[in-house]
């Protein structure tokens, strides 16, 4: 691409956002910043898209947003699918611009647009592409992204995440469109009036949110103290109105973190995984003594938690931790209650604890791993439904703190999973236990497990390449032996010979139950390693886990990998 010419053609088309301007003019002399903005188109794929906020063909903007609305709306119009489409936003900056922009071109091609009225939760979209018969989502986010982040996420008609297939129809379209000559583009009040642009209901929201309620185990929770914090994103109205039906009366939110914020002022990256971002919280807690702090990312599809340490603090719970928690909470409450679905089946992914092999095992739960990311979790549920086995499911989960106990969605829920923790730390509570204790016993039971993500940025026109290169280096020279202990098996997940489909994954089995994972993130320029160990006691793993983090850094950091 001839940078230059195309930074001419913005500076003379893209006058309907004066920002755009004036951001390019204050490059324009700056090479190496023209051609990070240029270099290259916005990528697309299962994802959709997902960049930093700005001017350029490889920024989020109103010219990049409807370049790939053009192509999502090519595509539907050629797929027989309904020519309908839902919309939601999140909390980050130029949400509502991008939904609003989003809809004025599905209007423009024959497509009706529903859009919520004020930005809601993710999982609350991936229910409205079903409860509206749809034939397409897109919710505008960068879910845990920093500020400086959007993106714009399709889902099918199924309520999942859009298929490789069908992102590589959605990018062919796009491939042929000229995000300023090619994009159809409606008034926005004259598809209204028409009827091609439409507000849904705040029945929607409601069936949503009763959908959860449906799921509940039934433990009594009217005695739990809690703290939420929604990290300035969209939870809030979602998770309040659920708490209240569920019966929790002592709530305590986060005040800074309470009102809808694009720029996260008090967690610049507002990710419930990172303890940064839970500080707040944390504080808050030393002050209201709650059994339980929670808190959602900015879409609300991801959740994370502390809860009391035993020595007057809160200790975070990890997102396999969780995962396990609340798989064995769902098993032990069912099989009691004589309410196990016959041949029932949990999913979680290939990164994910090993620890919940066990914990299926011991309950009689046939286990699926998937490749990473929930849309393969959601795709099982759709092939238990097609099998005639929908009320098989019974729960699944991700390291990456994504939960789901219904297939009322086809995508991870934070509200979900906020009644299922609930719940859980309440069940416990009845017991004398914290969900810290419950966990200990687990460790105690199926073996103490230990896990970390460690990751590599790759910044830059040259990232994606010298990421490839890293993963072609480790296809063909593979290490013998990572932290003293011999690699005993290596898969490779682009062989396609693994019974999922190609992916461009590599996993080392260890001596000893280790495991490590590499994997360039599909979202970010990034390549993370997932480590796992199991030790016999909590000292003998964390050893291990010290240990198998130094070598994989030596080998990240050595070029090696």
């Amino acid at each position: 691409m001839n940078y230059a010419s195309e930074l001419a053609r913005w500076l003379d088309r893209a006058g309907e956002d004066p920002e755009l301007i004036e951001e390019l003019r204050a490059v324009e002399t700056d090479e190496a910043a023209v051609s990070d903005r240029f270099y290259r188109h916005l990528a697309f794929g299962t994802g959709g898209l997902r960049g930093v906020l700005g001017a350029g063909t490889n920024r989020m903007n109103i010219y990049t947003v409807r370049r790939a609305t053009q192509g999502l709306a090519d595509y539907l119009n050629a797929s027989g699918l309904p020519r309908s489409v839902a919309i939601a936003h999140d909390s980050r900056l130029k949400g509502a611009l991008f939904a609003r922009e989003t809809a004025r071109v599905l209007a423009a091609n024959g497509i009706t647009a529903h859009l919520y009225p004020r930005l809601e939760p993710t999982p609350a979209l991936s229910w409205a592409v079903r409860y509206l018969g749809c034939g397409a989502g897109v919710c505008v986010t960068a879910s845990h992204n920093p500020a400086q982040y959007n993106g714009y996420k399709v889902y099918g008609a199924d309520g999942c995440q859009i298929t490789p297939e069908a992102a590589e129809r959605v990018l062919a379209a796009m491939e042929k469109t000229d995000c300023f000559d090619g994009v159809k583009l409606a008034d926005y009040d004259a598809a209204a009036a028409q009827g091609l642009i439409r507000t849904i209901g705040e029945d929607c929201l409601d069936a949503f949110v009763d959908a959860v309620l449906a799921l509940r185990p039934g433990s009594d929770v009217s005695r739990l103290r809690l703290v939420y914090t929604p990290l300035n994103g969209s939870g809030l109205e979602c998770v309040k109105k659920l708490l209240e039906k569920m019966g929790v009366t002592e709530l305590t939110v986060v005040p800074e973190q309470e009102a809808p914020d694009g720029r996260f002022p008090t967690c610049p990256y507002p990710n419930p995984e990172i303890r940064e971002a839970m500080e707040r919280g944390l504080a808050l807690c030393g002050q209201v003594k709650p059994d339980l702090l929670l808190g959602t990312d900015p879409d609300c599809d991801r959740m994370g938690a502390a809860v009391p340490d035993g020595q007057g603090g809160y200790r975070l719970i990890t997102g396999n931790e969780m995962g396990v928690l609340l798989f064995d909470y769902l098993c032990r409450i069912r099989t009691e209650r004589g309410a196990m679905p016959q041949a029932p089946v949990a999913v979680t992914t290939i990164v994910s604890t090993d620890m919940a092999s066990p914990v299926a095992a011991a309950y009689g739960v046939e286990l699926r791993r998937t490749l990473t990311g929930f849309k393969y979790i959601g795709e099982q549920i759709g092939l238990l439904e097609a099998e005639g086995r929908g009320e098989s499911f019974l729960f699944g989960f991700e390291e990456s703190y994504g939960y789901l106990s219904g297939a009322h969605v086809r995508d991870k829920d934070g509200v979900n999973a906020v009644m299922l923790a609930c719940e859980c730390a309440a069940w416990y509570a009845g017991q004398n236990m914290t969900l810290l204790d419950a966990m200990n016993a687990l460790y105690e039971r199926f073996g103490f497990y230990r896990s970390s993500l460690l990751s590599k940025a790759f910044e830059g026109q040259d990232g994606m390449a010298a990421m490839a290169a890293l993963m072609e280096r480790l296809r063909t020279a593979p290490p013998s032996e990572i932290a003293g202990q011999p690699v005993e098996a290596v898969t490779d997940y682009l062989r396609g010979d693994t019974g999922l489909i190609p992916a461009d994954v590599l996993a080392f089995r260890l001596a000893g139950e280790g495991k490590v994972i590499v994997r360039p993130s599909g979202t970010e320029p990034k390549l993370k390693l997932y480590l796992s160990v199991r030790g016999r006691t909590g000292a003998e793993a964390a050893g291990a886990m010290a240990a198998l983090e130094e070598a994989a850094g030596a080998l990240m950091n050595s070029g090696a990998c």
